[in-house]
C-alpha cells in the first residue's frame, strides 16, 4: 500500500515507479497553490483527473479541465494552482535520470518553503 504524503497545499501518493519514471496522484485542496519551481533532471506530464487546474509554464497560464493534459519540459519554470472551490486531482508522471524530490528549485512559494 502506498503512503500519502501531506503538503500545505494538499497531498500526493506515489502510484508506481520504474528506472526512469515515477507516477503520482496529486490532490490539491481548494485554494492550494504549489510552488513556482523548475527541475534540472526531469520533465513532467500532468493529466487532470478531477477538477480544474490553473497551470503556469514559463509565464504562460493555461486552465486545464478534466481529461486534459500538459507537458512540462525539463528546466521550465512552472506551477499548479486550484482556484476553484472543489478538489483537484492530477495524475503526474515524472520522466528523467534523477527522480528525486530534491530536484526542485523554488522561485516563489506562498507557504514560505524557499
Amino acid at each position: 500500500m502506498n503512503s500519502v504524503v501531506q503538503k500545505p497545499w494538499g497531498s500526493f501518493e506515489i502510484l508506481h515507479s520504474g528506472k526512469k519514471f515515477l507516477v503520482k496522484k496529486i490532490f490539491v485542496k481548494p485554494g492550494g497553490i504549489l510552488s513556482l519551481q523548475s527541475h534540472e533532471h526531469r520533465s513532467e506530464h500532468w493529466i487532470v483527473a478531477e477538477g480544474e487546474a490553473e497551470v503556469t509554464v514559463d509565464n504562460q497560464v493555461t486552465n486545464l479541465n478534466e481529461n486534459e493534459n500538459i507537458f512540462i519540459p525539463k528546466g521550465s519554470i512552472h506551477r499548479m494552482a486550484n482556484r476553484k472551490d472543489r478538489d483537484l486531482v492530477i495524475i503526474e508522471m515524472w520522466y528523467g535520470d534523477n527522480l528525486d524530490e530534491n530536484d526542485i528549485k523554488r522561485y516563489e512559494d506562498i507557504y514560505e518553503r524557499i
